[in-house]
């Protein structure tokens, strides 16, 4: 019981050092970028006299040095405080909090599919690794893997809104939507409208999860036990999916885990093309309109969930693996 408390509080502070080391990074990294927030908002609003950016940037406290902007933005986050919009002029925590559930779906819709429907089609094809089904899943892989997220989600418009058009391919919910949120009918506008961009999404890694559990699984076919295994007369389905998929998906689920935050840099991209408004939209908006607190605030959070990611990568591996337990 010790050992593993011990291993949590570790992994605990190794997760926070990381984060403050990222959170300073960001901080540093976007003030050093081009731009100017009071002259984006200047040019907003159709120009604006000296007197007022000078009122403005010390309202921001864009007068003051970096460093001095740093210490004071690292005392209002560890208060859970992440500052105020520039350009909503609202509370970035209330900004992330209302775009955080359609990001979710979008994001947890698209993983969990390309984990299942991956993971499905690289066992089969490491059944029979020669066959045809096995060259085709092959194929089909290297384009997904080599595609970019934003031309298969252009390609996916073009086809489902001119030659094909069954899905919408804007928004989240129909904008003559008139019936209550929660609703029945509200779900079901919503589901249809998540089809595309969590396809988009999930295409790439669907596309990287079959790729590696196809050599997982083969790796494991060869192992001294599945020869034992198919020694006593299993069936080939029973020595497939009960004593290989266990070792076999070990790869793939650690690589879900560690890709995760790549899944949120993507989902940035996919939002933009389907106009969903997520914390990708978000992110994307606020980068053009120099809007520093709410860009490091989607930063911070997106470093918070890779770090928690991989906490729970670590733990899911220990629970799956009774070898990493033992040592």
């Amino acid at each position: 019981m010790g050992t593993h408390l011990r291993f949590v509080a570790t992994r605990v502070f190794q997760g926070l050092a990381l984060v403050i080391a990222v959170v300073v990074l960001n901080f540093v990294l976007v003030h050093a970028a081009p731009g100017d927030p009071v002259e984006t908002i200047a040019g907003a609003s159709g120009g604006m006299s000296q007197e007022l950016k000078d009122e403005l940037r010390v309202q921001y406290g864009l007068d003051k040095p970096v460093t001095t902007q740093l210490a004071v933005y690292l005392g209002k986050v560890a208060q859970g405080d992440l500052g105020q919009s520039y350009y909503f002029n609202l509370p970035v925590s209330g900004l992330i909090l209302e775009r955080l559930p359609a990001t979710l779906l979008l994001v947890f819709t698209a993983v969990l599919g390309a984990f299942v429907v991956g993971t499905a089609l690289g066992v089969l094809s490491a059944r029979k690794p020669n066959g045809l089904l096995s060259q085709l899943i092959t194929v089909g892989s290297l384009v997904g893997f080599a595609a970019p997220v934003f031309w298969i989600g252009i390609l996916l418009m073009i086809l489902f809104a001119s030659v094909l058009p069954w899905f919408p391919v804007s928004g989240m919910r129909a904008a003559d939507a008139v019936t209550d949120r929660g609703s029945l009918a509200d779900i079901l506008d919503v589901l249809h409208h998540l089809v595309l961009p969590a396809l988009t999404l999930g295409i790439i890694y669907l596309a990287q999860y079959s790729r590696l559990a196809r050599a997982s699984t083969l790796d494991v076919l060869g192992s001294d036990y599945i020869r034992t295994a198919r020694a006593k007369g299993l069936a080939e389905r029973v020595v497939l999916y009960k004593h290989a998929l266990r070792n076999a998906v070990l790869p793939v689920v650690t690589v879900l885990g560690l890709q995760f935050g790549n899944v949120l840099a993507g989902a940035v991209l996919v939002e933009t093309v389907f106009n969903w408004p997520g914390l990708g939209r978000l992110a994307f908006d606020s980068v053009l309109r120099r809007d520093y607190p709410t860009i490091l605030g989607v930063l911070l959070l997106s470093a918070v969930v890779v770090v928690i990611m991989n906490q729970v990568t670590d733990m899911v591996y220990r629970l799956v693996d009774p070898r990493i337990r033992t040592s």
